[in-house]
């Protein structure tokens, strides 16, 4: 016989002989295997049984956030509403926030720690899944966000998880209608600085242009001051150079002896009856003054004299008395200064007003402002999802006839080792 022979004979010589040492061991196995199937089956059957509930949420309709868009101040698509709900109910204040303030539909959650955060936190890891649309699907396109929950026995699921999404969507309502009123709020303190700065502006503009007018009257009246002053001088200067026409044409009549009005004409025919003549040759075409005689003269002259004004002689001097005395009050700077609803003359104050007024006028029906449309409200489930008995129990026989085999083995083993050296 062959070494490789040898070899084969040896082999099956062995495995025979290790099944008929595993054959001996049978009720070990079986031994084995019916303890880890019991301990599989107890877990199976003490286990506290989780169940499964899920929610879906869909976007809504444009038309029902017309009410919020119309104030058109706050814009707000069905994708937007659906995407600030989704961030809410993933929002792990959200969800602590919840549990804190409903805790009656969490009586039967294990305690973990020493507080209600670290129990929550501990229950948070496992329990809540936000739920999305497949990227890599196309053939469902159909936006939705869903939210499962899985939770022990004796809790209702289906009441957390639909009062979790009430919860979030008032949430977000009420943060929707505080953000809105910001925003008014904001929109109306811009309004009034501009309506504030209109009044500004035309408060400056008219007291500029009731200064300017005074400024135009002021000087009006210094010119026509000026105007009067100057010719009054003139008719002074004149009556004085008249005063002294006067007392030459007196010199000249009294030296010719001419009392009373006469004409050269006469003097000439007078002066053709006696022994003198007189000869006057005249140059121009005016009788020379001193044939008015002294007397007449002599009377104007002192007429002129005792003048006290020269004002009744010259009609500009009454225009220009007139139009000082209208520039005494300047009508249009009262009409400035006595204006009363001075808002009526700012240009786009009614427009501002409109707008502000509209801005308060604007009152959000939270209760109508519906943010998402409930595809699948959340059902307490019948069936848990784990523990999986049969599994386990299918599970723990496996194992533990494979544990009995190696157990068996090892036994072998450690046999034929000892009977070994007893042959030596």
């Amino acid at each position: 016989m062959t070494l490789h022979q040898q070899a084969s004979t040896a082999d099956e010589i062995d495995l025979v002989e290790l099944f008929r040492a595993l054959w001996r061991q049978k009720l070990l196995i079986i031994g084995v295997t019916l303890i880890v199937t019991l301990v599989a089956a107890a877990y199976a059957l003490l286990a506290t049984p989780y169940y499964e509930t899920r929610t879906y949420l869909r976007p809504v309709p444009q038309s029902n956030l017309d009410q919020l868009n119309e104030t058109g101040i706050y814009k707000l698509t069905p994708e937007e509403a659906i995407n600030r709900v989704a961030g809410g109910l993933s929002s792990y204040e959200n969800r602590l926030d919840f549990f804190l303030s409903s805790q009656e539909l969490f009586q039967n959650l294990p305690k973990r720690g020493d507080s209600p955060e670290q129990t929550f936190a501990a229950f948070n890891e496992t329990a809540f899944e936000m739920l999305h649309p497949d990227p890599k699907r196309t053939e469902n396109r159909s936006a939705f966000v869903g939210l499962k929950l899985t939770y022990p026995e004796g809790m209702d699921g289906a009441s957390v998880v639909n009062s979790f999404v009430s919860y979030v969507v008032e949430l977000e309502r009420k943060e929707i209608a505080d953000d809105l009123e910001s925003l008014i709020s904001n929109r109306l303190s811009s309004l009034e600085m501009k309506m504030d700065a209109q009044r500004a502006n035309y408060n400056a503009t008219k007291e500029a242009e009731i200064a300017t007018l005074l400024e135009e009257n002021l000087l009006k009246r210094a010119q026509l001051q000026d105007e009067l002053s100057a010719l009054r001088e003139e008719l002074k200067i004149r009556r004085t150079n008249r005063i002294q026409q006067l007392s030459e044409a007196i010199s000249i009549a009294e030296s010719l002896g001419i009392r009373t009005p006469t004409s050269p004409s006469a003097m000439t025919q007078s002066s053709r009856g006696g022994t003198q003549v007189i000869r006057t040759e005249v140059t121009n075409q005016e009788t020379p003054l001193y044939f008015m005689g002294s007397e007449a003269l002599a009377a104007e002259r002192d007429a002129l004299a005792e003048r006290q004004s020269d004002d009744f002689i010259e009609p500009r001097i009454a225009e220009l008395q007139s139009e000082l005395a209208m520039l005494e009050h300047n009508r249009e700077v009262e009409i400035l200064q006595q204006r009363e609803e001075e808002d009526l003359y700012l240009a786009d104050l009614a427009a501002l007003r409109e707008e502000a007024a509209r801005l308060k006028g604007i009152k959000l029906d939270t209760e109508r402002l519906r943010l998402v449309r409930l595809d699948q409200l959340a059902l307490q489930s019948l069936s848990p999802i784990k523990p999986k008995k049969a599994m386990i129990i299918a599970l723990g026989l496996v194992l533990g006839g494979m544990l009995g085999i190696f157990v068996a083995l090892v036994r072998s083993l450690m046999a034929r080792s000892a009977d070994q050296p007893a042959h030596a």
